[in-house]
């Protein structure tokens, strides 16, 4: 089951041609994986005080199918795909919302497989992932 979070397209979100700048699929993949986690029980603040550590982006491959524009109202999902010791592949999907027309199915704009590691938040030198949040994940 994918967590899914509500994410509106401002204007800043957009390029000239009124249409969400392909970057910014990846904020909004980066802010659905963190209410993700958030509602998990996983505050990644707390787990930097706590242990030390951190997740960082490893790799990020995105495919973009259809556009979103100004004002549009999005679902970002976020699913853990696979979990290892010191990293998880995270599937996430942007899809249009259709709040005026329930009946419909939301419309696939962009999809990515993101991996994570989790690093010594110091040395920024990779580590195993805390048994205690592989746990939460699963």
């Amino acid at each position: 089951m994918a967590f899914e979070f509500p994410i509106r397209v401002y204007w800043e979100d957009t390029d000239a041609s009124g249409r969400v700048f392909h970057v910014n699929y990846l904020k909004f993949f980066e802010r659905a994986r963190t209410e993700w986690l958030r509602s998990l029980g996983i505050a990644q603040q707390n787990l930097r005080e706590q242990t030390g550590g951190i997740f960082v982006v490893t790799s990020a491959q995105l495919e973009y199918l259809r556009p979103a524009r100004l004002d549009d109202q999005l679902r970002v999902s976020a699913a853990l795909k696979s979990a290892g010791r010191a990293s998880l592949v995270i599937e996430q999907q942007a899809l249009l919302a259709n709040p005026n027309n329930q009946a419909l199915e939301p419309a696939l704009l962009c999809t990515g497989s993101i991996r994570i590691g989790w690093v010594d938040g110091k040395t920024m030198r990779p580590t195993r992932i805390p048994n205690h949040i592989l746990e939460q994940l699963s």
